[in-house]
């Protein structure tokens, strides 16, 4: 699927999956799945690498992590989802120069087909731009940044009216700068609502309400694995109880084995 792809849909009024994969095993359940989109987002320093937020994780980390997404794909090339991959803090914040190679590793060297950037500031803007010009797509994201926690924290975003309208502003420059798509994260629902009214460019919501063109979640949080949930992603199953479950009595079968052996075994 190509990147335009996701405009058609919008225009024809088909909603939008977008689910989260870290590695061969992820894709694969994804993929069968049927998603439309598959993010390997820098959610994996958290999910994945344990880290305690997304800024330590590297390009060359996500360059391993969205190779091994690649290959888990099962179905023809021209059947697979669209892959985007996060570009990870530093790796764009430093000049359009360290932007094109970055995200031209990426995609020179794996199965993404586009590159996701946070914020709409004049210098992201340039990064853009440029980006796009040298023909690597490019899905924006506002509202809840992660690589801007320690300015803005994980609370929700656009609380208030100045903050609503400069949102729009900028999700209006980066749909002039060429984005084909844009993630809004963890904004009231209302402030997405209206955003999907305005823009031509599909506008995918988590923790932004129903009404958005289409839905971007973390796989993990879906499937109950992660310890600590985000208040707008509820899990489907409580997978990490079901897991742990599962392994405490195979772990309990190999004990009593071990007390109880077979008379065969002991001869």
């Amino acid at each position: 699927m190509l990147p335009a792809e996701l405009i058609r849909f919008k225009q024809t009024g088909r909603s939008i999956t977008v689910l989260t994969a870290w590695d061969s095993i992820s894709s694969s359940i994804v993929e069968a799945a049927g998603a439309d989109v598959v993010l390997v987002g820098d959610s994996l320093a958290m999910v994945i690498l344990g880290h305690a937020t997304t800024l330590p994780v590297t390009l060359e980390q996500m360059l391993h992590h969205t190779q091994a997404v690649g290959r888990g794909f099962k179905k023809p090339l021209n059947e697979q989802p669209l892959v985007i991959c996060d570009l990870p803090f530093l790796s764009y914040q430093c000049g359009e120069d360290k932007a094109v190679a970055a995200a031209g590793f990426l995609i020179k060297n794996s199965c993404a087909a586009a590159v996701k950037i946070e914020g709409a500031e004049p210098e992201v803007l340039k990064v853009i731009e440029r980006l796009i010009r040298m023909g690597i797509p490019v899905m924006g994201h506002l509202g809840l940044t992660p690589q801007s926690v320690h300015n803005l924290g994980y609370r929700r975003q656009a609380e208030d009216k100045a903050s609503q309208e400069k949102l729009l502003s900028q999700a209006l420059q980066l749909q002039k700068a060429g984005c084909f798509g844009l993630v809004l994260e963890h904004v009231p629902e209302e402030v997405a609502n209206h955003q999907s009214n305005q823009l031509k460019i599909p506008v995918i919501g988590i923790g932004a309400g129903k009404n958005c063109d289409g839905q971007v979640r973390v796989t993990a949080d879906l499937l109950g694995l992660s310890e600590k949930q985000p208040p707008f992603s509820q899990p489907l199953i409580e997978g990490r109880q079901l897991f742990v479950k599962a392994l405490q009595n195979w772990v309990q079968q190999q004990h009593l084995q071990e007390e109880n052996p077979t008379k065969e075994a002991s001869e």
